[in-house]
């Protein structure tokens, strides 16, 4: 995995290859969609893209490269409608985006942004075994933390290496919503728990996963229940947070604001304190696993006792959860056998498949230990 060189471009792994002798080549331009706008809208310089054709055509971005390319797996009225918005416009594609679309590498782009915890870590070394597998290379960028301009670069990048695909791993929604405004010529695909127009999307269901936890605490016999959530940016914080509340409002139980913190213990440290200060709750869910160490401290720095005095249950299944002090009842998910599920979904998109397969309804389990009880009394 790279990192960003000094200037705060993306690395990858395979560079393009040195300017010769006779002095630096022009690099072939992709097409920036702009951002959305109410109206119909074209490019900066008032020149039409593929997103205004899209719109106008009311199909995906991607439909309308098929039409281009003359792939198969389109409807003949969606084909009419795309070239008929394509005459209204008078749009001209790419060149160097459509020869991209034709050209075949055998890599596909992978791109990772924000810190390398172990769920995107794991997706991503699941999806480079899963590429290998089906005979491709994978060319991978990495930043630290998500920056949009960094991020465009990055699939500009790629893009110029013949990438057949680009893959995002990001929980941020900036991440998704910068991917939504470009035209790179290739098909584009997502980690996201929450709804993607226009891109392909994978993801487990977070919303289910964060029931089931919750589910478990009421199971045990706990009312008072608060929730510790991921940043606000955070797709998956959203939706374990729509899942505790759901839960929570099914049986009838309070709903107090949640506490939000970083991913980070540090976090979940300062959470913990918040919450025994009140005094109140018999059990925490918490958004992620390392927030529930730093809760964990806390509690043991403040002579609460755990389980037999507040239950907590935390949600990745980190190698080091079953190591806490208690060991962390959680809940798991499966980030190997996301990566896999990346990888097939690329391959849907490459081969045109005209009834991909959903695969956002992975479900994570709950994983009991020692860090939860029926409350005391």
């Amino acid at each position: 995995m790279s990192e960003a060189d000094a200037a705060g471009r993306p690395v990858s792994e395979a560079e393009p290859a040195a300017a010769s002798a006779t002095g630096p080549q022009p690099e072939p331009q992709l097409e920036l969609a702009p951002e959305p706008e109410p109206a119909a809208a074209s490019g900066a310089s008032g020149v039409p893209t593929m997103f205004d054709v899209a719109r106008r055509a009311g199909v995906s971005h991607q439909t309308v490269s098929r039409v281009l390319n003359d792939l198969t797996g389109v409807a003949a009225s969606t084909k009419l409608r795309v070239e008929q918005a394509i005459a209204e416009l008078s749009y001209t594609p790419s060149p160097a985006a459509r020869a991209m679309a034709k050209r075949r590498s055998g890599s596909i782009g992978l791109i990772q942004a924000g810190r390398p915890d172990y769920g995107p870590s794991n997706a991503a070394l699941g999806f480079n075994e899963a590429a290998h597998e089906a005979g491709y290379t994978v060319t991978q960028a990495s930043m630290r933390s998500l920056d949009a301009e960094v991020l465009r670069q990055a699939v500009h990048r790629l893009a110029l290496q013949r990438v057949e695909a680009i893959v995002l791993i990001s929980g941020e929604r900036e991440g998704v919503g910068v991917l939504t405004g470009i035209d790179a010529g290739v098909p584009l695909v997502v980690v996201a728990s929450e709804a993607t127009p226009g891109l392909h999307r994978v993801s487990m269901d977070q919303y289910a996963g964060a029931r089931l936890a919750t589910e478990h605490l009421i199971a045990l016999g706990h009312r008072e229940i608060r929730h510790v959530a991921g940043p606000a940016d955070s797709m998956d914080a959203a939706e374990r947070r729509r899942g505790w509340t759901d839960a929570m409002r099914a049986h009838g139980l309070e709903v107090h604001a949640p506490i939000v913190g970083d991913w980070l213990a540090a976090s979940g440290d300062a959470a913990a304190r918040t919450i025994l200060a009140e005094g109140v709750a018999t059990a925490v869910f918490v958004a992620n696993d390392q927030m529930s160490l730093g809760l964990l401290h806390a509690c043991f720095a403040s002579g609460v006792r755990v389980p037999d005095d507040l239950s907590v249950i935390g949600f990745d299944d980190i190698p080091e959860a079953a190591f806490f002090t208690p060991a962390l009842t959680t809940v798991r998910q499966d980030f190997e056998a996301l990566g896999h599920d990346i990888m097939a979904t690329v391959l849907d998109v490459l081969r045109d498949e005209p009834d991909a397969h959903d695969r956002t309804a992975r479900v994570p389990e709950v994983i009991e230990r020692a860090s939860t009880a029926a409350p005391a009394g």
